[in-house]
């Protein structure tokens, strides 16, 4: 963050949000992980490759197995070359192209323990690397099969947040408000948010970030089915009083969002993070509604493509004297 706030801010400071003044750049990416790099630990101790196969995409996570399948039989399929073709039976040896084609897929057919038996290995080499490559098989399959038994069962919300905030009209002033839907068939209840800003302020020549506590005009709702809108009144109670549409703009902001629900499928509770930035927040805009009744009146259809979309509005004129 390089700009800073200069008028006072008469909000408390709180400093629960886990991160510190001197902390720089956005704290939360927009996928909801922490924007923070670790050193001082090698990378093997540093990254969990567990969370991390976790929280690829499905695309992302099944391209690697399949990358990581091919690579080690080409490794392996180079080993039983170097040792010998000749100590494989049932090999073409016709060009050197069609024997590592061959070797490529008895290695193949070792790794999954398939084994169709016309390529076989002959002598203690050739035989040692392939009990070898069957038992890392084994072990590679067990370790894909408990990935996919963990990306399947984990807990998770499968929320989609706007991806803008909106400074709307709202009870004769002005409120910031954004949006969240569930995109999955999962029933969430008692679904509570939590949301916190980080301001940049300069005071006395000295630039330094401050943590304040957003409430909510509504924080809690029974049942999370349709879009839920997440509206900040500014008030003198918020920090973002007295904000001009200038003040949003030039002013290093980010928002926090915290969002935690009960899945009733998976009897646990699922969180959500998201955040805005300064470039993020639009003035003086309004959301379009995004749910209207399906054309029998039987039931609702939430369109999630217009989680996005807004109206340009006219934002009550703030007193000054109030300011």
């Amino acid at each position: 963050m390089a700009r800073g706030f200069k008028k006072r801010i008469q909000q408390k400071n709180t400093d629960n949000s886990g991160f510190g003044a001197s902390a720089s750049g956005r704290f939360i990416n927009k996928d909801g992980l922490p924007n923070v790099k670790r050193k001082g630990i090698n990378v093997l101790n540093r990254l969990s490759w567990y969370h991390t196969m976790l929280n690829l995409s499905s695309f992302r996570f099944i391209s690697y197995l399949v990358l990581m399948y091919i690579f080690i039989n080409i490794i392996f399929a180079f080993i039983y070359y170097l040792i010998g073709v000749e100590h494989l039976t049932g090999i073409d040896k016709s060009d050197p192209v069609n024997e590592f084609i061959d070797v490529f897929f008895f290695s193949s057919q070792t790794f999954t323990t398939v084994g169709y038996g016309r390529i076989a290995p002959v002598g203690f080499t050739a035989s040692l690397v392939a009990t070898f490559e069957a038992f890392l098989g084994l072990l590679t399959f067990a370790i894909a099969t408990g990935l996919f038994y963990g990306r399947f069962s984990r807990p998770r919300a499968y929320l989609r947040f706007s991806d803008i905030a909106v400074i709307a009209p709202f009870q004769d002033v002005t409120a910031l408000m954004f949006r969240l839907a569930p995109y999955k068939n999962n029933a969430l209840t008692d679904a509570d948010v939590t949301l916190s800003t980080a301001i940049e302020i300069t005071e006395n020549e000295t630039t330094k970030i401050n943590f304040y506590r957003l409430e909510t005009q509504l924080s809690k709702i029974n049942t999370l089915a349709l879009n839920w809108t997440v509206v900040h009144k500014i008030d003198e109670n918020s920090p973002f009083y007295g904000f001009s549409a200038d003040d949003f703009k030039n002013t290093n902001i980010e928002m926090i969002v915290h969002v935690r629900a009960f899945d009733e499928v998976f009897s646990n509770t699922v969180v959500q993070r998201s955040s805005y930035v300064s470039d993020e927040i639009i003035h003086g805009a309004q959301f379009i509604p995004m749910y209207y009744p399906d054309f029998d009146g039987q039931s609702t259809i939430l369109d999630l493509d217009k989680i996005n979309e807004y109206k340009k509005v006219s934002l009550p004129v703030a007193d000054p004297d109030k300011q």
